[in-house]
């Protein structure tokens, strides 16, 4: 009996290359929280690269946890896990807080271990909320991660800083344009190997177009030294402060359902759905991940979407090959040179790869929805209302101003607010309550779903 496509071992060349390739895609979302956390540190240049290198090294050992598992620990799925970007906000505020920044990481080290650890325990409970999530469900939220990670790149495309004079401007949107069509023309005139590593084929054809308009720098390559090691709390022994450690449990708790919605959504893109098992298993990788993590200095994990984007445009679901990519990242994070070749493809370039990688997981969200019954007025109301309140962190940033800090860091999440929607509504409408409603075909969500039939129907006035 053949392998499942999701256990496939490809040749080493292709293993490294389309590997390589998914390193592309999450590499900006990886350094960026150790970017943002180092500078309201105030860290020097010296202390940021090595933070960095650290996130990147333990997001290696984070995805080789969920990619290759070990006992219980993974789903075994080709799943991306690094830097969960929600913790940015809780992290900066515990900053801000404490009064001697060098204690600052410390801080946060400890609450993610603590919240990591609890995470862990947690995961088979967790795991039981499977059955909530009916297709009506899943493709509402696989639509969400989509078009909540579209804004990424849009952002990319203008540029690296919104403070930056060039940002927006017509060569940066042109450079994510040109790059957008190269990737488009592989994927519709090439076949094979080449149709499958577009993405990255578009990332080097970018690069090297952006070089004369003095957008890529290669400063990070010169400055970087060739070897280098997470040492072990290098920040400090982990501190254990109750407010920091709340709130990056809240963390936790976002990052678990945003994960649970991705393996979901992982699952029906490579046709091995995720079972209550895989989940438990799954979110084990990622608790157990974000445990570790501070050991090396590195911030709490969780998976990454748009690395599901690129399993479904490039059709590749060996799980071997996120776990090669896995590889490059324990290699950039010994090694800094080598991470900052990434760095050097500028952000214009990778938010042109971007829109189709983000739009591929929209897409996917769409095809699940096919399957949801949508001509049911029970099904389109829960899509209709969860998608809305979902994009309410992307249409209206600024929409829960007025909210306590722990609750933004849910409402915040566009993903994790529209799931609990999605599932609450799926609840309501689909199993609560008396006779169901679910055969009940409609032309519009907003017209009655139920037809007077013949008996009940008022006898003619004469």
């Amino acid at each position: 009996m053949a392998d499942h496509p999701v256990d496939e071992k490809l040749p080493p060349l292709k293993m490294a290359t389309t590997g390589l390739q998914h390193v592309a895609a999450m590499y900006a979302g990886v350094v960026a929280p150790p970017l943002i956390v180092g500078a309201a540190i105030g860290l020097t240049a010296t202390e940021l690269t090595f933070l960095t290198g650290a996130c990147l090294f333990t997001a290696g050992l984070a995805t080789f946890l969920q990619t290759l598992g070990i006992w219980k620990i993974g789903a075994r799925l080709p799943f991306v896990n690094g830097v969960t970007f929600a913790g940015v906000a809780p992290m900066t505020a515990i900053v801000a807080s404490t009064e001697d920044k060098s204690d600052a990481l410390p801080i946060i080290f400890g609450a993610v271990i603590v919240a990591g650890l609890l995470g862990f325990f947690a995961a088979p409970f967790f795991s039981k909320a499977i059955r909530f999530f009916p297709p009506v469900v899943t493709g509402t939220v696989i639509t969400l991660i989509g078009v909540s990670l579209l804004p990424v790149a849009f952002g990319w495309a203008q540029g690296p800083s919104p403070e930056a004079d060039d940002f927006g401007s017509s060569t940066n949107l042109g450079l994510a344009a040109i790059t957008l069509v190269i990737v488009l023309l592989l994927r519709r005139f090439t076949r094979g190997f080449v149709k499958q590593i577009a993405v990255l084929l578009g990332l080097v054809a970018g690069t090297l177009i952006a070089i004369p308009f003095g957008v890529t720098d290669f400063g990070p390559v010169a400055d970087a030294s060739i070897v280098g090691f997470p040492t072990p709390f290098h920040f400090g022994a982990p501190q254990f402060q109750l407010a920091a450690i709340l709130s990056m449990c809240v963390v936790m708790v976002v990052s678990m359902t945003e994960s649970t919605a991705d393996m979901l959504a992982l699952g029906e893109i490579v046709d091995r759905k995720a079972d209550e098992k895989t989940i438990a298993a799954g979110l084990r990788a990622d608790t157990l991940g974000s445990a570790i993590s501070p050991l090396f200095n590195g911030f709490m994990c969780s998976a990454f979407a748009q690395n599901i984007g690129l399993v479904a445009m490039t059709k590749i679901r060996s799980r071997y090959v996120v776990a090669a990519g896995g590889g490059f990242l324990v290699l950039m994070g010994l090694c800094p040179m080598a991470a900052s070749l990434i760095a050097v493809v500028p952000r214009p370039v990778l938010g042109g790869a971007g829109v189709v990688l983000f739009g591929s997981v929209a897409a996917s969200g769409i095809q699940t929805l096919v399957r949801a019954s949508l001509d049911k007025d029970n099904n389109v109301l829960i899509v209709a209302v969860s998608l809305a309140v979902g994009i309410i962190p992307i249409a209206e940033p600024e929409f829960y101003h007025a909210f306590p800090e722990n609750a933004k860091i849910i409402l915040d999440s566009g993903i994790s607010t529209g799931c609990v929607v999605a599932v609450l509504l799926n609840l309501v409408f689909n199993h609560m309550g008396g006779r169901k409603r679910d055969a009940e075909d409609v032309t519009h969500p907003m017209e009655a779903g139920e037809e007077i039939s013949e008996a009940t129907r008022a006898p003619a006035t004469p």
